[in-house]
């Protein structure tokens, strides 16, 4: 692990997507730059596309899986991803992600602004920054979606009058990339789950560490496998739905953006973002003479400059 220089690539860019499945890049918006960016967790899916809004302001779009989509959902570098959008100075982040639905009332094309997760990786996930350079600290994880930016995209769900937009949703995080068995499918129902996926886990925790203000809009694609009167999901069958989730997808984001741009860059009270601005700075655990070791240190600076000063 090697240090970078966070200045290197900051941008003010306040305002960040991430692509899922069907989402490979932002329509309606002028491109400005491309940005090919090395963190000291290596590098992220793809390279971060700076656009410029009708309003002159910057967004920053990263594909989860590559603009080819060549990257597993096990192997995505979810840390180089989040610490590249933070690098160019993102600070609310709006993921994108295709989901199976759990129950009936949400279906095939709905989209859910998940509230909560229920993490079934396998640990095979780098999912903290911390690991490895020697600086122990825990993140606030009972909140794990903003919902101040849930609220602020919920407010918009008029733009896609077509599908329905449920404002809150308990996600499953599985390994992947198969799909879910049968008695899987059911055993998360009766854990009361609404959604599975493969992403939103580190995705989420790490934003979390980051002090990014995060939330997930997740596009459901299909009825995963527990529906015994159907057979179980197909691959075809989640292509056909996603792309015209992918469509409305683009629609919700270019409406809810001016909304989003006047929380990110006009509001002087920063509503949207205080909950998670400095959330980190108390959970430290080491006093900072002892902090870790200095290459990890150097790391960390990355996307903690206020906390570790240069050396």
């Amino acid at each position: 692990m090697t240090g970078h220089n966070h200045t290197e690539y900051f941008r003010d860019v306040r305002i960040g997507v991430i692509g899922g499945t069907g989402l490979y890049s932002l329509d309606g918006l002028k491109v400005v730059e491309t940005l090919t960016i090395e963190t000291p967790w290596g590098q992220p899916s793809g390279p971060v596309t700076i656009a410029e809004t009708a309003r002159g302001h910057k967004i920053a779009f990263l594909a989860r899986h590559g603009p080819a989509h060549h990257v597993l959902p096990s192997e995505v570098n979810y840390r180089a991803n989040i610490a590249a959008l933070k690098a160019v100075g993102v600070q609310v982040l709006l993921a994108f992600s295709a989901v199976g639905s759990l129950r009936e009332e949400i279906r095939p094309g709905d989209f859910v602004l998940a509230d909560q997760f229920i993490d079934r990786t396998k640990g095979n996930r780098a999912d903290s920054f911390f690991t490895g350079t020697g600086v122990t600290a825990h993140a606030s994880f009972g909140e794990p979606v903003s919902a101040a930016l849930r609220a602020l995209v919920a407010q918009h769900g008029d733009a896609v009058p077509a599908i329905t937009i449920h404002s809150n949703g308990t996600g499953v995080c599985m390994e992947g990339p198969a799909f879910s068995t049968r008695a899987e499918s059911n055993l998360y129902r009766a854990w009361d789950a609404d959604i599975i996926n493969m992403t939103c886990i580190p995705e989420s925790k790490l934003a979390r560490e980051a002090e990014i203000t995060y939330a997930i809009v997740c596009m459901a694609t299909d009825y995963d496998a527990w529906r015994e009167t159907e057979e179980p999901v197909t691959v075809a069958e989640v292509m056909k739905t996603m792309k015209v989730n992918a469509v409305n997808a683009k629609t919700l984001l270019l409406a809810a953006l001016p909304a989003l741009e006047n929380a990110a860059y006009n509001d002087p009270e920063h509503a949207l973002t205080k909950s998670e601005t400095g959330s980190m700075q108390y959970a430290f655990q080491q006093p900072p003479e002892v902090q870790g070791l200095a290459e990890g240190r150097e790391a960390l600076r990355f996307i903690f400059p206020a906390y570790f000063k240069s050396e």
